[in-house]
């Protein structure tokens, strides 16, 4: 479900008429301009269609499960479930945001994109053999948008009505101001059976295996501990062009453990085939295990030009003492990137300066050009740093001793704001203490974090670490039950609707949103209007550097940082094409295992 979130992309059309009443039915869509891929495509560019079908992979899982209907709110959804389902349309991972009919054979868009009708595929089929229909789309949204997660509600809001046409034609009629993007958001949604839900209560938690339309269906339950997929024979599917080479993999399951180097010790075991590492350390010092020197794993480096979005520290700022943005700035100031990078991280970062890291979607120096335009509208009402002043962050010498420099900016922002210190405690006017709690739902975080908070207390201030459960985690951050917290935000290529979730005013105070900040500002509302109305590639650059910029300086989250490249670690047993996409390593989907692989690593293993 975050991962919807996390990869909102951005749509378009392919050349259509002057007349916008009367558009013609094409294979794909482009946010800007036209798709890549041809009405006579035959495949990817990036898979390899003769890829053999079959094998058995097992993948790890933090926490557990106790929901397999994963478009509402309640209970923690199993891993995986995306892989019954299939779409409208669908993306590829070497644009910034296209898509092809999957369900839908065609679509047809006027100029304005006030509408979208797709055109069903007669073969595409749920499990159970019943056909797609346009009952089942219409389904689909209203039952999303009354009854399905927050997320889905704000990413649909402006769908207005959804109509049938005939026996295979639906059209999505659009409210509200102009919205480039959400023919292409639509497109994305996984269409339920309508036939299977009705009787059955959509809003619940269940374990009962959902009927799917997907590549693969649920084979085996196990709650809680693990979930097995299989890939479907007859998949309706399987033939399509754009699915050709992908869905290679004949059965995936996820085993689930506590704590993630649970999970590490049960891949070094041989009980999970490949991992995707995101912690330094692990990265750095844990691979020199038997198994990686006799060259039964493998690991690979691979540099992308994926967004590396925002990871930070996140305020509450619903919290009395987070209100003020320069309290905000001034406990950023004790975060020690630098001596966190050197002893922590072994120098594989680099610190994040942006919510749109690693993208030509980040600010940079000062507004110019149409950023410069949009800006001025708001002067008065940002922070005038906006304007005079490059975001940047202190360094440090690395030492892990703040600098007077940096204390004495610190003590001088939270001066400003009513705070001062009192015997060795910082207070407000009150004499109240200032206090705060940092939610972890990973003990790995707790090496960065408390250094941290030593650094807060030479500020006076008394943090302490509260270390839960991922699903204890989760349940408290849809809640917002918390002071502050690990926050990440994934962003795409072409940013759109997903901002809303992230930090549009209206989702303040909606339980499950991703606006975990709390941001209530209508410049930021207006700004995030901008980039889902931006009218081409160039004008969206300059929105989305506008938004970054006013988040930037309003200090909501301490930025961490970012690495611009995968860090993959595999068992000795797959294959896959020789060039990865763009902006994805393609795992599970368009790798394989190689027979000859996996029975030498069998023979090696005894």
């Amino acid at each position: 479900m975050r991962k919807i979130a996390a990869l909102a992309m951005a749509l378009g059309t392919m050349a259509m008429p002057a007349f916008a009443d009367d558009p013609k039915p094409v294979h794909g869509l482009a946010m800007h301009g036209e798709p890549k891929y041809k009405p006579d495509f035959t495949q990817l560019d990036y898979v390899e269609r003769s890829a053999p079908k079959g094998g058995q992979i097992t993948l790890a899982a933090i926490g557990t499960y106790d929901n397999l209907n994963s478009f509402v709110l309640k209970g923690i959804a199993a891993a995986g479930l995306g892989l019954i389902y299939d779409t409208l349309a669908a993306g590829t991972s070497d644009e910034a945001f296209s898509s092809y009919g999957t369900i839908a054979q065609s679509m047809e868009v006027p100029d304005d994109r006030s509408w979208i009708i797709f055109n069903l595929r007669p073969e595409a089929r749920f499990h159970d053999g019943k056909p797609i229909t346009p009952e089942d789309v219409i389904f689909t949204f209203e039952t999303l948008k009354t009854k399905g997660h927050p997320l889905y509600r704000s990413y649909y809001a402006d769908v207005a009505k959804v109509e049938k046409l005939g026996d295979r034609r639906v059209k999505l009629n659009f409210a509200g101001r102009t919205n480039r993007e959400l023919p292409l958001i639509v497109g994305q949604a996984a269409i339920l059976p309508r036939h299977y839900w009705e009787g059955r209560d959509f809003e619940r938690t269940t374990l009962e295996p959902p009927l799917g339309n997907g590549a693969y269906k649920i084979a085996e339950v196990d709650a809680g501990r693990s979930i097995t997929y299989q890939r479907v024979a007859d998949y309706w599917g399987k033939d399509l062009p754009i699915n050709r080479g992908r869905e290679n993999i004949e059965t995936i399951k996820y085993d689930y453990f506590r704590d993630p180097l649970v999970a590490f010790e049960a891949f070094k075991a041989g009980q999970i085939d490949f991992r995707q590492e995101n912690v330094s350390r692990q990265w750095a010092t844990s691979y020199d295990f038997p198994a990686v020197k006799d060259g039964l794993i493998k690991r690979e480096e691979i540099a992308h030009e994926l967004p590396a979005g925002m990871q930070g520290f996140g305020f509450n700022t619903r919290r009395a003492q987070f209100k003020d943005p320069r309290v905000r700035q001034a406990l950023g100031l004790a975060f020690d990137f630098e001596w966190s990078n050197k002893t922590l991280f072994y120098g594989f970062y680099k610190r994040s300066l942006s919510y749109f890291s690693n993208s030509e979607l980040g600010s940079r120096g000062l507004p110019e050009g149409e950023e410069l335009t949009i800006l001025e509208r708001y002067r008065g009402k940002v922070p005038v740093e906006v304007f005079t002043r490059e975001y940047k962050l202190p360094t440090s010498d690395g030492t892990g001793n703040l600098s007077r420099e940096h204390l004495r900016e610190a003590f001088r922002l939270l001066k400003e704001a009513g705070w001062e210190i009192k015997g060795k405690a910082l207070t407000n006017a009150q004499g109240q203490p200032f206090e705060f709690e940092i939610l972890l739902g990973d003990p790995n975080w707790e090496r960065i974090t408390l250094p941290f908070v030593k650094n807060l207390e030479r500020l006076g201030i008394t943090a302490k670490v509260r270390t839960v459960d991922t699903a204890q985690n989760q349940k408290r951050e849809d809640v917002f039950d918390f002071d502050m917290t690990v926050v990440v935000f994934g962003q795409s290529q072409s940013p759109g609707n997903e901002q809303r979730d992230f930090w549009h005013s209206t989702n303040v105070d909606v339980h499950g949103s991703r606006n975990l900040m709390g941001i209530k500002d209508p410049v930021i509302d207006e700004l995030i209007d901008l980039v889902i109305e931006a009218p081409d590639r160039a004008s969206l650059i300059q929105r989305t550097r506008a938004l970054d910029r006013v988040l930037l300086w309003g200090h909501y989250v301490v930025p961490h940082w970012h690495l611009g490249k995968w860090w993959l670690a595999y068992w000795d047993k797959f294959d896959r094409p020789a060039t990865l996409p763009k902006f994805s390593p393609g795992f599970p989907d368009i790798w394989w295992i190689d027979g000859a692989r996996a029975a030498a690593l069998a023979a090696k293993r005894g």
